[in-house]
């Protein structure tokens, strides 16, 4: 691939990410409401249609078999043939009948007729006609009439007689049709004239917050560090109030966060500078170290275990700082550790002023299936944080007390840091294992509980905080033994003694 080619795919790779950023109007969350809205008022006007149709057939035959009603009774009252052939055509043609009949007493009279047709297709019994019959007939004459034969039939008004007319429905249909037509042109213009005043109202209280929203998230996304990103909250008290405020505080939540991953990671590029430096130095002090072993002094001789493991262990955590700053915290080595004796080497890397007095409580026999170095790490944070504490009581007649315990309930050691200090501030307290937040003193880092915590629960344990309150604070560790595997249980079960 050529470096035209990379620069041309570069240009458009960023075009293509604007517009997915970017909504279109036509795929717009208000021109889909606006057709919605449109679609569903037409639905329920075609919903209202049907019975509103039915009953304008209905309401059209019984006028047509009024007039042909009134017609009847004109001439039952007169001669018969009293109307010449020429006036029967211009009454029925006024109706638009075929022919008037009336029927009384059980006896059917033939009044007026034109043009008898040879058959009748339907039969409408207009005092019978319901709600679905009128409905599905309604549609019937609408798709299917215009060239049928009717016979309409049913008394009129307070008359005891029965009056019948033979009709066809092409006039009816007519009718029927530009009925319709008005009823579609109308139901349009109230369908776009609620679409309107639908639209408008949800833009108002709905859409118009929603599309802020968008743009806040979208112009956050460019420059998350900038505070002026952050949206500004209405003081609305429904659903959209509520995500905006929480909006607010989620972003200015991910400001905070992101602060902070800045600083650990100039942190982490800081270390990673002087680390070569650093371990030159410690191992230099090693060789150095490493002569005082020909030092005859019993008082040299008793301090040169301890300051070569103290520096041993300098040069693995000058190792690890860089790992920790890359995330990369190495997996626990689990071994079964007397755990009285690595709180003494604990106590022995502590810098405990006169005054503080030390209790190792652990049992003899205590043993925990832990990782070394992980746990002398987390026991030396908790002890050191403790004595930081106390140190800053200077009256004399104040208890300054260090003192760590062990105690085991099934397959769980629980390790227990107690202290006489003045305990934890609320500040510290909320923000316990967080870096650069949970420290309890002025200049602290908070580190070292987030590292502790980071090293117990890699353990599959955990690090709590079980009190803290003037003259005392405790912090419990809680270790669980490595599972046993089924198969090494069996292989061992196996094994002769």
């Amino acid at each position: 691939m050529t470096s035209e080619t990379l620069s041309t795919n570069e240009k458009v790779r960023p075009a293509a990410a604007n517009s997915t950023r970017r909504v279109p109007l036509s795929r717009g969350l208000s021109t889909k409401l606006l057709l919605l809205t449109i679609a569903f008022v037409l639905l329920a006007e075609i919903l209202i249609f049907l019975p509103w149709i039915a009953s304008y057939r209905v309401n059209w035959l019984k006028e047509r078999l009024g007039t042909a009603a009134a017609v009847s009774i004109v001439l039952l009252q007169g001669e018969p043939n009293s109307l010449s052939h020429n006036a029967q055509n211009d009454v029925l043609m006024a109706i638009g009948a075929k022919a008037i009949a009336v029927r009384d007493g059980g006896v059917s009279r033939l009044l007026v007729v034109s043009d008898m047709p040879p058959q009748v297709d339907k039969h409408i019994d207009i005092t019978n006609v319901g709600l679905v019959n009128g409905m599905t007939g309604a549609l019937d004459t609408l798709f299917f009439g215009g060239k049928r034969m009717l016979r309409v039939f049913g008394p009129v008004g307070d008359s005891d007689k029965e009056f019948e007319l033979i009709m066809p429905d092409y006039r009816l249909r007519d009718a029927m049709l530009r009925y319709s037509r008005n009823v579609a042109v109308v139901s349009l213009l109230i369908s776009l004239f609620t679409a309107m005043l639908v639209y408008a109202a949800i833009d108002l209280i709905m859409i118009g917050p929603i599309r802020t929203m968008t743009r806040s998230i979208l112009s956050f996304s460019e420059a998350p560090d900038d505070p002026g990103r952050v949206i500004c909250p209405t003081e609305r008290a429904d659903e959209i109030g509520v995500a905006e405020r929480e909006l607010a505080q989620m972003q200015d939540r991910l400001q905070k966060m992101l602060s902070e991953q800045k600083h650990l990671a100039d942190l982490g590029m800081a270390v990673s500078k002087i680390n070569h430096d650093m371990r030159n130095i410690l191992a230099s002090a090693q060789l150095m170290s490493d002569r005082l072993r020909q030092v005859k002094d019993p008082t040299v001789q008793s301090f040169a275990p301890k300051l070569l493991r103290a520096l041993d262990r300098a040069v693995s955590y000058s190792e690890g700082v860089l790992h920790y700053g890359r995330t990369q915290e190495p997996a626990p080595s689990r071994r079964r550790l007397r755990l009285r004796q690595l709180v003494d080497d604990v106590h022995g890397l502590l810098d405990i002023e006169q005054g503080i007095e030390f209790i190792n409580g652990v049992d003899l026999a205590f043993e925990v299936d832990a990782d070394s170095d992980h746990l002398f790490r987390v026991l030396t944070n908790l002890c050191r944080n403790s004595v930081q504490a106390m140190a800053a009581d200077t009256e004399s007649a104040v208890v300054r007390r260090l003192a760590v315990a062990a105690e085991r309930h099934g397959s769980v050691s629980r390790i227990t840091v107690t202290d006489t200090g003045p305990g934890l501030p609320p500040k510290a307290r909320e923000n316990l294992f967080a870096a650069f937040r949970g420290s309890a003193r002025s200049g602290g880092t908070g580190l070292g509980l987030a590292i502790a915590h980071e090293l117990i629960r890699a353990h599959g344990g955990a690090v709590e905080l079980v009190e803290s309150i003037g003259g005392r604070t405790v912090f419990a560790v809680t270790i669980p033994d490595q599972p046993v595997r089924l198969d090494q249980a069996r292989n061992g079960l196996r094994r002769p003694a």
